[in-house]
């Protein structure tokens, strides 16, 4: 991604960055999630070892059951059936459409995300590499029910070994909720609306996902969060001057100072 190293400028001096470097480098980060994923394939026994640690640490410091959240969705097909479809096909394009909106509207948002986005895609590998993790869903301790071959949609083989788009074994860190919580915390800063605080509910909602669905365990994404905590401290979100976040474009006073990067 678009990862300079100079200190932090007011976003409203910062330019839109090429546009056809950006798609490549967007590009590129999505293949390497993908592609990192599977260079842990194979490592079946450590990853069923891992995922009884991960188990009893949980037990340890007493975290609710994952099963609570699955047995909630379980209630009804329909709801079952929401929550794969969210675990399928919100995780990308959500992502995708942020990054969008911030290079085509607040650029040195667009730079500053994507910093953090790949410094913590970056880290999430390398533990995937580290810390190989079977999901709940296989974990015969769990007791937990593979919502996605069950009731489908799965984006998963049922057999991991014959998996040839995704590594099984990365549970942890959850980037599905790291990415997540990226897009919420990303368009609080960026923008001023009162009603701002509600882009956590999608954080939220992919927690009670991934976990529902027996995809995640809570510590996968306690951990997702603590990296996307460091890389926060590190990479200092863009200062900004002012707001016209609720005015439409054009209508701004000659006086008032405009919202970092808007108009751009």
């Amino acid at each position: 991604m678009e990862c300079r190293t100079a200190p932090p400028e007011p976003a409203a001096a910062t330019p839109r960055p090429p546009l056809v470097r950006e798609l490549l480098l967007v590009a590129g980060l999505f293949l390497l999630y993908k592609f990192g994923r599977t260079l842990t394939s194979g490592h079946t026994a450590e990853a069923f070892r891992d995922a009884d640690r991960v188990w009893e640490w949980e037990r340890a410091l007493l975290l609710p059951g994952e099963g609570a959240v699955q047995s909630a969705l379980l209630h009804g097909d329909t709801l079952v059936h929401l929550a794969n479809v969210y675990y399928a096909t919100v995780h990308f394009p959500a992502t995708a459409a942020f990054l969008v909106w911030l290079y085509l509207r607040r650029p040195a948002h667009y730079v500053w995300a994507c910093r953090v986005l790949a410094a913590v895609t970056t880290a999430a590998l390398l533990l995937h590499l580290a810390f190989p993790l079977a999901p709940p869903r296989m974990l015969e301790a769990a007791g937990l029910v593979d919502t996605g071959q069950v009731y489908g949609p799965t984006v998963y083989s049922a057999v991991p070994a014959t998996d040839s788009l995704a590594n099984q074994f990365a549970a942890m860190p959850s980037l599905h909720f790291g990415w997540a919580l990226m897009v919420a915390i990303g368009l609080i800063a960026a923008t001023r609306s009162r009603w701002r605080a509600l882009w956590l509910l999608h954080p939220l909602v992919t927690l009670l996902v991934i976990v529902g669905t027996a995809n995640h365990y809570w510590l996968d994404a306690i951990v997702a969060g603590g990296l996307l905590g460091v890389a926060l401290a590190f990479i200092r979100v863009p200062r900004r001057t002012a707001t016209t976040a609720r005015r439409p474009m054009g209508l701004r006073s000659v006086e008032e100072p405009a919202l970092v990067g808007a108009g751009r």
